[in-house]
């Protein structure tokens, strides 16, 4: 191993490019590259990208125009740096990056991150290096696990993937086409993943998919195991006290995910399920493949299992040919649902997806207004969701020191954050706190003796 060379990763987007990206700096650790905070000073910068909106990949580029900045004035002062671009951006548009953006030194798809070190080597002796093919091989068995000390660093909570790539072709979606088909990691191997972040000192695992729910990964027997099956073992290993999952399709709520949500004190009464619209018309055009009596069944069921159970989910506005009436069944489900959070997009056409040759699309200034209707609705939702948390208390998870000298912050069971005064002994503990202000985005409380009951029918 050469000596101690910075490098600098950047993630866009999901759940999922945060873990990647920690994955590559596992896999670059043996290389000699040591991660820091700041551009300004790597040897090797890494933008770990998002393909899902169009803005998401522009904004890729205009940060590109920086890095290339960074780059010639530290060409200036004789030293090397290299730039890649990594991730769903990289995997779809491959060469034109290099055309578009000639400061990028290599481009590796979103499966190949694996194989960084090998395209660093190249990179170095051919000038450039594209590496966009979907290997036949797993990455995943290639990766080198992260040391006791990085895993440490990174905190209480972690990410873990269980499950890549999506099946279902909604004709807005990229992800098959820059992530490929539904694929899920053995048993053993998440197994043996959370063990080491669980000796390291996590105690909060989300597991992460594309279409996480869709798990079915070989168990220890040979046979498919389920999330649900997942989830219950997982939960038995010590230290590993709260467990999430992200992100759903309703299709793929079994029964027994849905039970598991009342039979595991670990797995937390907060649930992503994306909808997306609340009309049938427009859910068929997107083969969402459920309709909207689908998806409210499916939320009743659950309610059923875990009625203290918080709902956060995903929209579309502005999706070709939605209607006046579309839109108003979207905001109509928001109020029938009570979410106490959501994520909401204006429709951008992805290149390659059946939704960007679909006619009538919406023009922008009616997605626009229609978004900010919506979001209003949504925030309405949020904040009586966190007006009835006032006077609760709640297992609270503390996580890190907060802005103000003597304040921590942590996470509810519903994700929102709290923060307290309190000692940065506290961090990594769960204890019970007493919320005693409630803003638009977080909690203030204070340290209590013992737990209330949880929100009953919580996002009802």
């Amino acid at each position: 191993m050469t000596g101690s060379r910075k490098l600098y990763v950047k993630s866009f987007g999901c759940q999922m490019n945060v873990y990647d990206s920690q994955r590559m700096a596992d896999t670059l650790a043996p290389e000699g590259y040591v991660e820091t905070a700041t551009a300004d000073d790597a040897d090797l910068i890494i933008l770990n990208t998002c393909h899902i909106r169009e803005k998401a990949a522009e904004k890729v580029y205009s940060e590109l125009g920086r890095m290339r900045r960074l780059k010639e004035a530290a060409t200036a002062d004789g030293r090397d740096v290299l730039i890649a671009v990594a991730g769903c951006v990289a995997q779809a548009e491959g060469d034109e990056i290099i055309r578009r953006a000639p400061a990028v030194d290599l481009v590796v798809g979103s499966q190949n991150y694996h194989r960084l070190p090998d395209l660093i080597a190249r990179a170095k002796r051919e000038g450039k290096a594209v590496d966009t093919e979907f290997p036949l091989d797993d990455k995943f068995d290639h990766l080198a696990a992260p040391s006791l000390a990085s895993s440490r660093a990174r905190g209480v909570t972690a990410f873990v993937t269980v499950q890549e790539g999506c099946d279902k072709f909604c004709t807005f979606c990229v992800v098959p086409y820059t992530r490929g088909a539904e694929t899920s990691r053995p048993v053993n191997k998440i197994l043996a993943e959370v063990e080491r972040l669980a000796d390291a000192g996590v105690r909060e695992i989300t597991l992460i998919g594309q279409n996480v729910n869709a798990y079915h990964g070989a168990g220890p027997d040979g046979r498919p195991w389920s999330l649900a099956r997942l989830l219950g073992l997982i939960a038995r290993l010590p230290g590993i006290e709260r467990l999430r999952y992200t992100t759903s399709h309703p299709l793929d709520m079994g029964d027994d995910l849905i039970t598991a949500h009342g039979d595991l004190p670990q797995l937390m009464p907060q649930l992503h399920l994306p909808v997306q619209s609340g009309s049938d018309r427009i859910l068929a055009a997107m083969n969402r493949r459920h309709t909207r009596a689908n998806y409210v069944a499916v939320v009743s069921r659950l309610r059923q299992a875990r009625p203290d159970l918080a709902l956060t989910s995903d929209f579309i506005v502005g999706f070709p040919g939605e209607a006046e009436k579309d839109f108003a069944a979207t905001l109509s489900l928001v109020g029938e649902i009570g979410y106490s959070g959501a994520f909401s997009f204006k429709y951008s056409p992805r290149p390659g997806t059946p939704g960007a040759d679909m006619a009538d699309q919406v023009a922008e200034g009616e997605k626009s207004e229609r978004l900010q209707r919506l979001q209003a609705a949504i925030d309405l939702s949020q904040a009586a969701f966190n007006r009835d948390c006032l006077g609760r208390t709640f297992s609270v998870l503390f996580e890190r020191p907060g802005r103000h000298s003597g304040q921590l912050v942590g996470r509810s069971p519903y994700l929102q954050p709290v923060q307290i005064e309190a000692p940065p002994a506290l961090i990594g503990e769960i204890a019970p706190v007493t919320i005693t202000e409630v803003a638009s985005n977080s909690l203030f409380g204070a340290l209590n003796s013992a737990p209330e009951p949880a929100l009953a029918g919580a996002g009802a």
